[in-house]
């Protein structure tokens, strides 16, 4: 008895362990599918469209396109797009704190070069950390900042003399009405390219929906970039690295 009784607790002790074991690798292999399942493209997304701009918002951002008839005016672009660490070991580092923040509008020239940013403060208003911050980021980056409201706004020879220099602040009629004309075949060349867009996504969605079609969905999340960590998005990130080789203005 006193022979079998070590023996016996060894069993048990063996016996716990590898059910603890056990426990722990099913655990694993749950968490593991429940992360997997959590990164598939869902059939159904429960998202529904919004506008980009809000009602204050909109009433500012016609104004600007007046304003700024030969520029463009992009909507609440993160400041890490148009700006680059000076020194790439701390890129990570920059991209963390600043890939939050953003303007409300950004105007920037044809050729892709930010000169401006506004902020179109909400209901409760645009707190002083954050002014202060964009306002110290951008002047050392030789950008202008204003922060504007739909009552209160500033005139146009003002403005643009803050964003485009004294030079540039007044744009003669003849060049005012052909810019217009440029910039209204942009616009009719992008709302085509669109809806030539929205029928390609058309047709894949049918063909995704087709019952007798052998649709992968884990195919296509493995290809797609979904759900990859932010590894790729982040390595095709031109904070993180130059945008392109490309050292002079389009033309």
């Amino acid at each position: 008895m006193s022979f079998m009784s070590p023996l016996i607790w060894s069993i048990a002790v063996l016996a716990a362990l590898a059910g603890i074991a056990l426990g722990a690798v099913i655990r694993l292999l749950r968490m593991r599918w429940i992360a997997k399942k959590q990164r598939r493209i869902p059939l159904h997304w429960p998202l529904n469209p919004r506008l980009v701009a809000n009602t204050e918002e909109q009433r500012v951002w016609v104004w600007m396109n007046k304003v700024f008839f030969d520029h463009h005016i992009l909507l609440k672009l993160p400041v890490t797009r148009f700006t680059l660490p000076q020194s790439q070991d701390e890129g990570q580092h920059w991209f963390k704190l600043l890939s939050s923040v953003y303007c409300t509008f950004t105007v920037c020239t044809p050729g892709g070069r930010v000169v401006g940013c506004v902020d179109v403060p909400g209901s409760a208003g645009l707190s002083r950390g954050n002014r202060q911050l964009k306002l110290t980021l951008l002047s050392h980056c030789g950008i202008a900042y204003w922060v504007i409201r739909s009552n209160s706004l500033p005139t146009l020879t003002e403005i643009r003399e803050e964003f485009l220099g004294a030079a540039d602040s007044i744009v003669s009629s003849a060049g005012k009405e052909e810019a217009t004309i440029k910039a209204i075949r942009l616009k009719l060349q992008t709302s085509l390219e669109l809806k030539r867009r929205q029928r390609s996504k058309e047709a894949l969605l049918a063909t995704a929906g087709d019952p007798g079609n052998s649709y992968d969905a884990a195919h296509v999340y493995a290809h797609s970039g979904y759900g990859s960590g932010g590894e790729d998005w982040q390595q095709n990130n031109s904070f993180l690295g130059a945008l392109d080789s490309r050292t002079g203005d389009l033309r």
